[in-house]
């Protein structure tokens, strides 16, 4: 026993140690599982087949030809899954072509049948700039899932419309549809284009509402040198001399175009974007429009996301796939190395470009084939079978209320270089602004340059304002119709108030005083003129400080002026010395300035110049002429001198035209503040017009449209109750209804009573009318012999009064006969539609 113990204990205590191992072993597995777990995640097996990319939640709402193909289009997807399917093995290494996508139902569709060519009501998408301008307006954009796959789904026209948004291919197809249905010969181009088209990124573009057009320089023809025409003097001036100045000014010119070219392209190469790695794979869509149609006169694109046209040169499209209409599909075969500058856009020429559809519109290039029977009958079965079906979409509308909106939500906020573009639609904003651009100084858009501001449907008729921060002036323009005939108003931001800087234009062919143009500074007026009577084109008026009192101001406290200057047009009723060409009204030295117009023959005009007397503005007492008071120089001997009388009466006239040009200046003040005082209410209280045919905002209209609408329905209903049932008294007066059956007797009665009943009121109602025809008679008779007994004594009063009476009588009579022919006529055809409508009657059915 002894010698067994120690071997049992240690077998106890090897088995105590195995177990701790196998915790301790377990413990470390349990660790290791729980790190592998943390990086080791759960993988799902990829499906068999791939989900399908759209999910159409609502078919039930769409159209039957959205959510099924006819067997037209099933033939034609079967020819397209060849086409692709030849293309793809016979040019492997180009990508796969866009040309059944699924639609938004998951169906999918043949391209060329998703365009739905349409003509809208509107006249001004009838041209390709409004057009493009409204698509790229309405849409918002969304960029593509992948930049260099192509779409799997190709929404309609009608849907993008509806959501408001798409990518460029749903511009687009949308674009397309419009332009064909306008007459364009358009099409929807896909291809490749750099990083900034596909993105819509213009920070690196100049706005093009900033881009002036440039005006034509106009031809100034050389007036040609008659044989009897005076030879002009000689040139004096040394040609060397000339020559060498001309000389520097075209190398100082060339220095300053070297700089500023130098000077741009360093400015372009630090805006140069970065290297874009996917650069020639980026996906995108754009369309073109072929010339011929609508005199277009050369093809050009147009990209749909900005609504610009864009020359089929431009480096900024780097490859075309393919393009296709509504009628066709063609493969482009031309090497794209230089992008699209070297492509030959004649789609009849095959061996450039592929079409799928044999019925291809344009002439084809290519060597006739040799005529046989079974190449005949081969042809006419594959023209037979690949007609292309027509489109599955509904046709566009656009209501006039989104076609006024344009932009989703009524706003759209555009960005390019160094400028913001705000749009908006009309009636959004409170004071009525469609537009607003803000130009900045730098890239980052901090520091501002200039706003511009256009509005519409504004009561004070402003159209655009223009505030330049780097001068302080703020330019508005106004439409016609406001009551001073304001045109464009100048002024500083800074000082709004009268008596500052400002320049004001009118539209003078408005305005009595044919007032062109006034400007004003703190010291001075000048006004512009155009055809006025008396020939004054230029007013300037020179003010003087205001004096400063102390207490309260007596009247107004107007400038003190110190000289008035007027200039006239030549009057050719009057002689040249006897015609003013400059009138100056010194009123601080008490003088009258005046310069007359300067003959043909002579180098200087005659002069005049009159000192006011001293006792000129004493009215209790005459002045008298001295000669002192006039100066004369008469440029002409031969000019007669005016007598003492004369220059009297015209001092005389000159100090009271003085007193009524002051008035006026006065007038011209007042006339300023008012203008003011407008501007400063129409801006705090902004009001808006509305169309009298906008019965959408014109209470007006809206109101009266409503009552129209009331009373036709009151018409209406008054028919109706007036529609009284013929046998209605009849079953009253023998206690039957409608409902109850009525035996044939009592059939029998109630149709003989209402028959008779008829031809009873039809009697009476001749009978009346000829007892009023014969009583208009009898009353004309005896007047008639009134008129003959009395005629030898009758006025002529009583006489126009009797041929009044009879043209009446006669006219009477006369509408009676009418009426009563005309009775004779209609009553036995009314006896004969109440005997038919009692024999269809259902109530006397027993009858038959």
């Amino acid at each position: 026993m002894s010698n067994d113990e120690p071997f049992e204990h240690e077998t106890e205590l090897d088995l105590d140690i195995d177990e701790t191992a196998e915790q301790i072993e377990s413990k470390e597995v349990q660790d290791l599982k729980e790190e592998l777990n943390s990086v080791i995640k759960s993988m799902e097996a990829p499906p068999m087949f791939p989900p399908h990319p759209v999910k159409c939640l609502n078919p039930q709402d769409y159209p039957e030809s959205y959510n099924s193909n006819s067997k037209k289009e099933e033939l034609i997807l079967e020819y397209v899954e060849n086409f692709k399917t030849q293309f793809q093995y016979i040019y492997p290494d180009r990508k796969t072509l866009f040309m059944a996508p699924y639609n938004e139902c998951g169906i999918e569709k043949f391209v060329c049948t998703t365009i739905r060519p349409t003509v809208l009501k509107f006249s001004k998408l009838y041209d390709w700039k409004e057009c493009a301008q409204f698509v790229s307006e309405y849409l918002q954009f969304k960029p593509l899932k992948e930049p260099t796959e192509l779409p799997q789904i190709l929404y309609s026209p009608t849907h993008t419309l509806k959501i408001q948004e798409g990518n460029c291919f749903d511009y687009s197809i949308l674009l397309t549809s419009l332009l064909i249905g306008a007459g364009y010969d358009a099409y929807i181009v896909s291809g490749y284009a750099t990083r900034e088209v596909c993105n819509m990124d213009q920070s690196r573009v100049i706005c093009p509402l900033l881009i002036k057009s440039q005006e034509k320089k106009a031809e100034t023809k050389k007036k040609e040198i008659g044989k009897y025409t005076v030879k002009p003097p000689k040139d004096m001036n040394s040609k060397y001399e000339i020559s060498q100045d001309l000389k520097a000014k075209k190398k100082l010119e060339e220095e300053a175009l070297k700089r500023k070219l130098e000077h741009e392209r360093y400015l372009a190469e630090l805006e140069r974007p970065t290297a874009d790695p996917l650069y020639g794979l980026r996906v995108h869509a754009w369309v073109m429009v072929l010339s011929g149609k609508r005199e277009v006169a050369e093809t050009f694109f147009i990209e749909t996301l900005t609504g610009n046209a864009v020359s089929t040169k431009d480096d900024e499209y780097l490859g075309i796939e393919s393009v296709w209409n509504h009628k066709n599909y063609w493969v482009n075969m031309q090497s794209c190395i230089d992008g699209t500058a070297g492509l030959v856009f004649d789609l009849g020429d095959s061996s450039k470009w592929e079409y799928m559809l044999p019925s291809n519109d344009k002439p084809i290039l290519l060597v006739p084939a040799t005529e046989g029977i079974e190449e005949e009958e081969e042809s006419k079965d594959v023209e037979r079978h690949l007609d292309l079906p027509p489109s599955w979409v509904n046709q566009i509308k656009i209501t006039h209320k989104d076609f006024e909106r344009r932009c989703p939500e009524g706003k759209k906020v555009l960005f390019y270089k160094k400028c913001k573009v705000e749009k908006y639609a009309p009636y959004l904003l409170k004071d009525n602004m469609i537009l607003k651009i803000t130009e900045y100084l730098d890239s980052e858009m901090k520091d501002l340059k200039q706003v511009i501001e256009e509005f519409m449907h504004r009561a004070d008729k402003i159209k655009k304002r223009v505030i330049n921060f780097q001068t302080g002036w703020v330019v508005e323009t106004f439409e016609r119709g406001r009551s001073k005939f304001l045109k464009e108003h100048r002024y500083q931001q800074s000082k709004t108030g009268p008596e500052n800087e400002r320049i004001m234009y009118f539209y003078h062919d408005a305005r009595v005083d044919g007032l062109k143009c006034r400007e004003e500074t703190p010291t001075e007026m000048c006004e512009h003129f155009e055809n006025r009577p008396d020939f004054l084109y230029y007013r300037k008026i020179i003010f003087d400080k205001r004096q400063k009192k102390f207490g309260p101001q007596d009247g107004d406290n107007y400038r003190p002026i110190l000289k008035i200057i007027e200039r006239y047009h030549r009057n050719h009723e009057k002689k040249a010395n006897d015609d003013i060409h400059e009138l100056i009204y010194n009123i601080e030295a008490e003088k009258f300035q005046i310069t007359y117009h300067r003959e043909s023959t002579k180098i200087a005009p005659s002069t005049r110049e009159f000192n006011k007397p001293q006792n000129w503005n004493d009215k209790s007492t005459t002045w008298n002429w001295s000669v002192d008071l006039h100066q004369t120089y008469q440029a002409s001997n031969d000019y007669k001198q005016k007598k003492n009388v004369e220059l009297y009466q015209f001092l005389s006239w000159l100090i009271n035209e003085e007193e009524t040009v002051k008035n006026i200046i006065r007038k011209s003040e007042e006339e300023v503040k008012s203008i003011l005082n407008d501007r400063t209410h129409e801006e705090t209280v902004t009001e808006k017009t509305v169309s009298i045919y906008d019965t959408d905002r014109n209470e007006k209209a809206r109101q009266y449209k409503v009552d129209i609408e009331k009373k036709i329905a009151e018409e209406k209903l008054r028919k109706q109750t007036h529609e009284v049932d013929y046998l209605a008294p009849f079953l009253a007066e023998k206690g039957l209804s409608d409902k109850q059956p009525i035996s044939a007797s009592a059939a029998a009665d109630l149709k003989e009573r209402c028959l008779s009943d008829l031809k009873q009121r039809l009697i009476d109602k001749a009978n009346l009318i000829q007892k009023r025809y014969e009583s208009e008679s009898n009353e004309m008779q005896k007047k008639q012999q009134w008129y003959q007994a009395n005629q030898i004594n009758m006025s002529r009063e009583d006489e126009q009064e009797y041929l009044e009476y009879c043209s009446d009588a006669l006219f009477r009579i006369h509408i009676l006969e009418l009426r009563l022919n005309r009775h004779k006529e209609k009553a036995p055809i009314k006896y004969q539609e109440m005997e038919q409508r009692l024999r269809a009657d259902p109530r006397l059915s027993q009858l038959k």
